[in-house]
């Protein structure tokens, strides 16, 4: 079975810090650009952070620069988000997406992923 699963959500406290992983299983990871997502209650799905399949291109949206990292380790077949700093309003759950592009990457919500894990959870609150 071919999927995404995300993991390492969890209830934070403003400044904290959370790393999310993103493991594939059934496919094999690097043939694939990467980007993370989330959505909070009431609103769209934005795109966060993506990363290209060997990881020379990376992207962050301007509201997590500088706080969030996105990295890869396709020998294990995973990607992981460190999110630092953590605030309120980067509560929602947050999903990986697979889409199989070379030279880039995408945080486009919008755009034609191949594969999307179900989420995890992030709440930041005190």
């Amino acid at each position: 079975q071919l999927q995404l699963v995300e993991s390492g959500g969890g209830l934070v406290q403003p400044g904290g810090s959370l790393r999310l992983s993103c493991i594939a299983s059934g496919f094999t990871l690097d043939y694939y650009a990467i980007g993370w997502f989330r959505q909070a209650p009431g609103k769209e799905r934005e795109g966060v952070s993506c990363i290209s399949r060997y990881g020379g291109i990376t992207k962050n949206a301007s509201s997590v620069k500088g706080r969030f990292t996105i990295s890869r380790d396709n020998a294990k077949n995973t990607v992981y988000l460190q999110m630092n700093s953590l605030k309120s309003e980067d509560t929602a759950v947050y999903y990986c997406a697979a889409v199989r592009i070379s030279g880039t990457c995408t945080t486009d919500a919008r755009y034609g992923m191949d594969y999307w894990g179900k989420g995890t959870l992030v709440t930041v609150s005190s």
